[in-house]
């Protein structure tokens, strides 16, 4: 495991990406008044902030106002791209209706509970405990729908499956399989399934952000923790995973940094890259 202390000396910081749950936000959904001074102190020297989730824009709308300095954020593990000043959407990536009724036959064949989404709400196919917890840790309001294929019509951009972690994790690849090609599949959680569209990914997304504002990625640097981080993480100059991510992202990114309970992302940032402006003056 890279050592919390490892710097890889990047020069120049020009954009930073960082995931949401467990990576920016502490245990309890809060993000710290020191977090968002130092996301802002960095904007405030010109450096783009980019918070990119699994969340969808309205689950995602109340952090990105509080942060207060975003440029864009993007949404649904990569699905959606928003501009932050207006919350106007500047892309969207979605399945064929053909592909999603499959999706949804496919967690009814594996016997999980899933949802699918639209800008307001989330919709889901069994009443049960992973629907009333989604619903507290989104902040979304859920509506039941008995058949949520007969439901589906306009083109989805998301389909979430919830089951114990050790099924999803089984099924994980076997998803990757049957729908190479046609979905991006990934977890953000242990007990998470998340199909999105193939070029729906939030390392395809942050590149195209990137390219928008003329950064390289070799001057951006990414926060996370899970496996539907890992597409970003990889495409950055500086890859920063916090101490509670899961093991197989430890053994990959360039640096550790504190948990997410401890402002792992912002005490990271302030210790490297505020000293580096210090040190110019």
């Amino acid at each position: 495991m890279p050592s919390a202390e490892v710097f890889t000396g990047m020069k120049t910081l020009k954009a930073v990406a960082f995931d949401l749950d467990d990576t920016l936000l502490r245990d309890d959904l809060s993000i710290s008044d020191y977090t968002v001074s130092v996301l802002r102190r960095l904007r405030d020297q010109g450096v783009r902030i980019i918070p990119a989730s699994g969340r969808s824009r309205p689950s995602m709308l109340p952090f990105v106002e509080q942060i207060g300095c975003a440029d864009l954020y993007i949404a649904c593990n990569g699905a959606e791209i928003w501009n932050a000043k207006d919350h106007s959407l500047i892309r969207r990536e979605t399945f064929p209706l053909e592909t999603a009724r499959r999706i949804i036959a496919f967690g009814q064949e594996h016997g999980c509970y899933t949802q699918t989404y639209d800008d307001a709400r989330f919709y889901f196919n069994r009443h049960c405990h992973y629907a009333d917890a989604y619903a507290a840790s989104s902040m979304l309001k859920g509506e039941y729908v008995a058949d949520l294929a007969a439901f589906v019509h306009d083109p989805s951009f998301k389909f979430l499956m919830m089951d114990d972690t050790e099924k999803i994790a089984a099924l994980l690849p076997v998803a990757q399989e049957a729908f190479a090609g046609e979905a991006s599949v990934t977890c953000s959680k242990p007990w998470f399934l998340e199909f999105n569209p193939p070029r729906a990914t939030k390392g395809i997304a942050l590149g195209d952000v990137l390219a928008g504002f003329g950064i390289p990625p070799s001057e951006a640097a990414a926060f996370g923790d899970s496996l539907n981080d890992w597409s970003m993480l990889s495409l950055c100059g500086l890859s920063v995973c916090v101490a509670n991510a899961r093991p197989e992202l430890l053994s990959r990114c360039g640096a550790v940094c504190p948990s997410n309970q401890e402002d792992g992302v912002a005490r990271y940032l302030e210790a490297h890259f505020a000293k580096a402006e210090e040190a110019k003056a």
